[in-house]
């Protein structure tokens, strides 16, 4: 069960928060069958809480306990690896002993006390690059994470904010996060979709139908990994409906973008001999 951002290509994906009912354990079933069936290594991912909703009345979960209680429950059931977010530095430690991962939010990508609380859990992390940042500047939000214990690191690109509502994706990114800060670079698709404050009442609003394109651009372009939101019912999801990924058209996406990412590594250039 144990995860490592190494292991390319892989998947990490679940729905956007814990959520009640089935939810959880029927994700958790279609992504463990992904695993077999593609082949490839799928980490289970839901957060107990989301603290950076854009509405103080929107829901964010169940809390720490009941959440870490579901994700328990997913992990012994489903045999999937399971990463969650932090958002303080205090929840580090408590959310070690039951996670296989931990994710730093795009947000939270510079604080230093969560950055370094999660490095010394000795797990795997995954900072997500905040969208104000360039490939570059993650390099010493790495450092921190690195140098406080943690070894196994990825990095995620989620899109570059674009005026006021809305992202881009710099396909060069990947190769510029790799070089800058030596780990994997990932790629968050469905968050890359996203049209923040142009939902209802200023959520997020977004693009699903873009999702497949930037999910292959990406695959071309040179990610180690993808994340995908995902959800039986997206329209039905308690946060970020509009660009979670339906649940039951997750399996054919994934395998044409492996398609392409295998054939992507076929053509490119064998390295330089030195001489």
């Amino acid at each position: 069960m144990a995860w490592s951002f190494h292991a390319a290509p892989h998947l990490i994906a679940g729905p956007c928060v814990v959520e009640p009912g089935d939810v959880l354990p029927r994700i958790a079933d279609r992504l463990a069958g992904i695993a077999v069936r593609l082949g490839i290594p799928v980490c289970f991912k839901a957060s107990f809480d989301k603290a950076n909703r854009a509405r103080g009345d929107a829901p964010r979960g169940p809390g720490m306990d009941a959440g870490l209680r579901a994700l328990e429950r997913v992990r012994r059931d489903s045999g999937l690896p399971v990463l969650t977010d932090i958002h303080e530095p205090a929840q580090a430690a408590l959310v070690a002993p039951v996670v296989d991962a931990i994710q730093i939010p795009a947000f939270l990508c510079r604080q230093t006390d969560l950055l370094v609380a999660a490095g010394r859990t000795g797990l795997p992390v995954n900072l997500k690059k905040g969208q104000w940042l360039a490939p570059e500047a993650m390099a010493g939000a790495v450092e921190k994470v690195r140098t406080a214990g943690s070894h196994d690191l990825a990095v995620t690109e989620r899109g570059h904010a674009f005026g006021y509502g809305d992202l881009i994706v710099d396909m060069r990114s990947f190769a510029r996060l790799r070089q800058a800060c030596g780990v994997p670079a990932l790629f968050d698709a469905t968050h890359a979709a996203q049209q923040p404050g142009q939902g209802p009442g200023g959520a997020s609003g977004g693009q699903r139908d873009q999702v497949p394109t930037l999910l292959l651009a990406a695959a071309a372009a040179g990610a180690d990994g993808f994340f995908l939101e995902t959800h039986p019912a997206p329209e039905q999801a308690l946060s970020d409906a509009a660009t979670q990924w339906p649940l039951d058209r997750l399996e054919d996406l994934m395998a044409r973008t492996l398609d392409v990412w295998h054939a992507a590594r076929r053509a490119a250039p064998a390295p330089s001999q030195p001489g």
